[in-house]
């Protein structure tokens, strides 16, 4: 007898329609919008005040990724348009820390792979008025080859108590937030340092064997700084890292210029705005 392997596509789509099934009947998330290698969808945590808590989750077939707000050496960054929501003044995005993985071409790229939520901080016009968050997502989803995506879910915040609060909750606990330099703490940024024009060096404190991980970007999107790379040789509890003051636009000066780092630890990531000297 021959036995038939569904392919990854038709296990994902499998998989995309199960978890829709799941929550038809629900009110607190959008259906999925799906692709061939990924689908999207709203999620609205309680309706309480002005200012609410939702989600946009991706979900990624096997072996595929999508992009951070700063993609790192190579890669599409998603952009978010809320202009058709109704009952919306604004909405704010709350990034997870990323990953970091190979680009194929000797880089590195940052990201998510598998699922992932990004919180999302809405603020109504009207607290007392109906909210329906309108959203197109134009994303890209990458293997071997990248694939453009549009999504263009949408969703009203109906619940006062929402099925997606722990949901939402677990993402949020996914978001660096917000620390200094010298903190304490296991891991910390210790120091950072400016080396001649164009070299700049990070400590930081973790314990031996703990893996860290460290982002940097610049003031405003149009800077391409690459992802630094950790120097061997430096104290055992202490991991430094280095890049080049790379990829700035035409114009700017790096003297000044604050700078965000993205520290990852085991369990917790920090964000740490430095003005550069």
């Amino acid at each position: 007898m021959t036995a038939i392997v569904p392919s990854r596509a038709a296990v994902f789509a499998a998989a995309v329609l199960a978890a829709s099934a799941c929550g038809a009947r629900a009110d607190d998330v959008s259906p999925w919008v799906s692709d061939q290698h990924s689908a999207v969808r709203l999620l609205a945590g309680s309706r309480s005040g002005a200012v609410l808590l939702g989600g946009i989750a991706f979900q990624l077939q096997p072996g595929w990724k999508t992009y951070w707000r700063t993609p790192g050496d190579s890669g599409v960054p998603p952009r978010f348009d809320f202009s058709k929501s109704e009952n919306v003044e604004a909405v704010t995005i709350l990034w997870p820390a990323p990953q970091a993985f190979p680009d194929g071409a000797g880089g590195i790229s940052l990201g998510y792979k598998g699922q992932v939520v990004l919180p999302l901080r809405i603020v109504t016009k009207h607290a007392d008025k109906p909210v329906t968050l309108r959203a197109t997502v134009d994303y890209a989803v990458c293997d071997k080859l990248c694939v453009p995506v549009q999504a263009a879910p949408e969703l009203s915040f109906a619940s006062v108590a929402s099925t997606q609060d722990g949901a939402l909750a677990a993402a949020l606990d996914t978001v660096p937030v917000p620390a200094s330099v010298g903190d304490a703490g296991p891991v910390t940024i210790r120091d950072v340092v400016r080396k001649g024009d164009k070299d700049v060096e990070v400590d930081v404190v973790a314990p031996t064997g703990v893996k860290v991980s460290l982002f940097v970007e610049g003031p405003t999107p149009d800077w391409a700084l690459p992802v630094p790379k950790e120097i061997k040789g430096t104290s055992p509890d202490i991991r430094r890292f280095g890049f080049v003051l790379d990829g700035l636009p035409p114009g700017a000066q790096a003297t000044g210029a604050v700078l965000k780092f993205t520290l990852v630890g085991p369990d917790k990531a920090y964000e740490v705005n430095v003005t550069l000297e």
